[in-house]
């Protein structure tokens, strides 16, 4: 995730470097939440659920194994499936970036146990209830300001 610029003074001088050691050297190129592996594309459905392809098999949101779904490739088409209109799982294929992650939303919080290694599904996942936390407060200024200086906000 990119850095918001008024918090840029929060991050230490060697980020990057901080960064790469936590995603790569500490997490071993892989998601900490999922398992997913850093630079290569993934076979996804909707539900979170993603192909491993160095085990050969499907793992759910948590990186645990999946069962009952047919291998990419080979889908079992059977006949009530026709009948239906329903048919194998769609899934996208997306390239999995990791991103180092401040596990309590404190930039300026540093600490080796408190940063993470996350791939995109999974760091906005654990950061939605900041997101949320924040858009309330950007509408709750708005609205102060407009009480402030225009009056009446409608």
């Amino acid at each position: 995730m990119p850095i918001r610029p008024e918090h840029r003074w929060l991050y230490p001088i060697d980020w990057p470097q901080l960064s790469r050691m936590v995603r790569f050297a500490r997490a071993g190129g892989r998601c900490d939440g999922c398992g997913r592996p850093h630079g290569r594309d993934v076979r996804c459905l909707n539900d979170g659920r993603w192909w491993d392809e160095d085990r050969g098999y499907w793992r759910d949101g948590q990186g645990r194994r999946a069962r009952g779904l047919p291998r990419p490739g080979c889908e079992r088409v059977t006949q009530p499936a026709l009948i239906d209109g329903e048919g194998p799982p769609a899934h996208r294929v997306t390239r999995v970036v990791l991103a180092s992650a401040h596990r309590d939303h404190d930039p300026g919080n540093n600490v080796s146990c408190n940063l993470a290694a996350f791939c995109q599904r999974c760091h906005i996942l654990h950061d939605a209830p900041e997101h949320r936390r924040r858009r309330w407060m950007t509408l709750f200024r708005r609205r102060a300001l407009g009480d402030l200086f225009l009056g009446q906000y409608r």
